[in-house]
């Protein structure tokens, strides 16, 4: 094993790249029209007559009961409007009171997302209305981040919410519109999904046409992403209206908007892929011209995340259209990566596309390495790898198991004096030292490991279904070890906000303190360089505290989520509108940055959101978030004779 890298010496380049239920009587309405029933109903007798009276009965009796609202629910529903009256959306309250139907989730049809899948986002059970009510705190901040971006940078990329100007980082697409969409929706935030969809229905079209440089890997994540999503989510296709009233409530544009503009966007960022003399796709695509090429900088090399963390979408695009080409070309990278030689699974984080071949030697699973692991198990989930042990993707599985392994025996060490579990960075490859430097990027890795682990049943469901292998143990525990060890960084600081990258204590005595307040507990294994005190409004945390919660039923992973989003009201909140990066989180006041990155109203609040909500919403069994976090469904099919064929064939 290697050994240990001072972490006062050799420190590596770094950068941040990144079902609607239906009713008794519709049941019943519905099993007569389909049945021989209304056909033979000429010869009935008495008696039949008698039993189609009888239904009836059952039938009124049955809408009744449902139409009566509890006395609690009524009180809820007072306390929740008068606090929240003008703040979150009117669709959204009834969703907040909604009773869970006891029913079994919908099961897939042969690999497709069933019509009722989607139906299922917005139930909701009876929860503690505490978290009811926190829950609707985060679709008030969503509110206060749109606003900020509606009045200052609608149209724009991105707001900067101190002097109230919009900023173009990504391309020029509008990113912050199609990111925060979806989000939006789940929240049924109606007015802030009509204004995102007639700005994309009117203008992104034409930006399409005229716009010119982005990178593939930011355009797909968030834009190809955001759009497909919100087809899905809006009723496109096959997923039914999902809404609380359908999707028309929303009133938002037709889902094909949404449709062509993501087909448009593909097509063009296609040539990233044909334009590669290897499977391995170009960084860089000029939408005008419908070409690309290779990054300007760093020898012409591509981030080993970016070139495959674009399969998702891809392969969500071919399954409805029909189009085989945007699968294939995404997993032929997968396919390609499979014969790369690595280190128990692991891999330098860039690679060549000229060459096709791993470029030095740094293995780390923050920034250029982070999502090659996510969607190594992301992509096997989608295609339907855990509900029907897809042989096509099954490598997918086997190479993320292997990089777990490898993750567990070269990467994970523990910091001193108090045992905090962290994952390292091998700058100089397997056979250089470990760096004790761990990014918050890195803190996806503790949803992904539980997400793993139980495939998205809880921890007492896999139980029950024999799934959990002493291995996928071994991973939901570090899951959460790594999980407490991420809010240990917020908690270890002036601010409760997390920094962009912490160095861990190992050496037995106390070193000197470096970031961390003076009464925290950790704040001897937790330092905090000034160069890397800045917080961006980072998801990562919160996304594994909103896993871990669906998978582990554990209510701290709630009340730590709580402290986070209390902090970032505290101070992040500005007062005109939106939220703002921060320059340092380790004094009060905390300096600002001016600037609100598009995932914090995409993956940020939403998590926080869902992580507060029922869990019946969005179940990890039914959807899989891509890294941007924009739910799609969990679909089968294959590509065979150039077709794209929806629907598993192998079972």
């Amino acid at each position: 094993m290697a050994s240990v890298l001072p972490s006062t010496t050799h420190d590596a380049l770094y950068d941040n790249a990144k079902f609607r239920h239906r009713s008794s009587l519709r049941k019943v309405t519905r099993a007569i029209q389909t049945s021989k029933l209304p056909r033979s109903c000429v010869s009935c007798g008495i008696g039949q007559l008698l039993v189609l009276l009888l239904l009836a009965g059952f039938v009124y009796l049955g809408c009744s009961r449902s139409s009566q609202i509890p006395a609690s629910a009524k009180l809820i529903s007072k306390r929740v409007r008068e606090k929240y009256d003008g703040v979150i959306g009117t669709e959204a309250l009834p969703l907040l009171l909604n009773k869970r139907n006891n029913v079994n989730p919908p099961k897939l049809n042969n690999g497709k997302a069933s019509s009722d899948v989607s139906m299922s986002i917005h139930h909701n059970d009876t929860q503690d209305p505490l978290w009811k009510t926190r829950q609707a705190d985060v679709a008030a901040a969503f509110r206060h981040a749109w606003k900020g971006y509606k009045t200052f940078a609608m149209g724009f990329d991105e707001l900067q919410p101190l002097s109230k100007h919009g900023a173009d980082n990504l391309g020029g697409l509008g990113a912050t519109v199609i990111d925060a969409l979806d989000t939006a929706m789940i929240m049924g935030l109606s007015d802030i999904v009509k204004d995102a969809g007639s700005w994309i229905k009117k203008e992104l079209p034409n930006r399409l046409n005229e716009k010119g440089q982005v990178n593939l890997f930011e355009t797909t994540i968030r834009v190809l992403g955001g759009l497909l999503s919100a087809y899905h989510l809006s009723g496109g296709g096959n997923s039914g209206a999902w809404g609380a009233k359908g999707s028309s409530h929303l009133q938002g544009p037709n889902p094909n908007v949404y449709l062509d503009n993501a087909k448009d966007l593909g097509d063009r960022l296609m040539a990233a892929f044909t334009s590669s003399p290897s499977p391995v796709p170009f960084s860089d695509v000029i939408l005008q011209e419908r070409s690309a090429h290779p990054a300007g900088f760093g020898g012409g090399f591509s981030s080993t995340s970016e070139v495959t963390t674009v399969q998702m979408e891809f392969w969500y695009l071919s399954y409805i259209t029909g189009d085989p080409k945007y699968a294939k070309a995404a997993m032929d990278v997968y396919e390609h990566f499979r014969g790369l030689p690595k280190t128990e699974g692991l891999v330098p984080i860039y690679i060549n596309p000229q060459s096709g071949q791993f470029e030095g030697s740094n293995i780390r699973l923050g920034s250029r390495g982070d999502s090659y692991y996510e969607y190594l198990l992301k992509v096997w989930l989608q295609q339907g790898g855990a509900a029907y042990n897809e042989s096509s993707v099954a490598y997918l599985r086997n190479m993320y198991e292997e990089a777990m392994g490898g993750v567990k025996h070269l990467l994970v060490k523990k910091s001193e004096p108090s045992s905090l579990v962290f994952v390292g960075e091998l700058p100089n490859g397997p056979n250089g030292a470990v760096h004790p430097k761990m990014d918050h990027l890195v803190c996806f890795l503790a949803g992904n490991l539980a997400l793993g682990a139980t495939r998205g049943l809880t921890k007492q469901e896999a139980m029950a279904k024999d799934l959990l292998s002493e291995s996928a143990l071994q991973d939901l525990e570090l899951a959460e070890e790594l999980a407490k060890t991420c809010y240990e960084m917020y908690e270890v600081t002036q601010t409760g906000l997390a920094p962009e990258i912490a160095y861990f204590n190992l050496y037995a005595e106390n070193v000197a303190v470096e970031g961390g307040k003076a009464d925290s507990m950790y704040k001897h294994d937790i330092r905090i360089r000034p160069a890397d005190r800045h917080n961006l409004l980072r998801p990562e945390t919160v996304e594994s505290l909103f896993i871990l919660y669906r998978i582990t039923e554990d209510p701290r992973y709630r009340n730590w989520g709580w402290n986070i989003f209390q902090a970032f009201e505290r101070h992040t909140k500005v007062n005109s509108g939106g939220y703002t990066s921060l320059n340092d989180v380790t004094v009060i006041p905390a300096p600002k940055r001016d600037k609100m990155e598009t995932f914090f109203l995409g993956e940020t609040l939403k998590y926080l959101y869902l992580l507060f909500g029922d869990t019946s919403v969005l179940p990890l069994t039914q959807f899989v978030f891509n890294t941007e976090a924009h739910p799609l469904p969990i679909v089968g099919g294959k590509i065979d004779d150039g077709r794209f064929i929806t629907g598993s064939q192998d079972h």
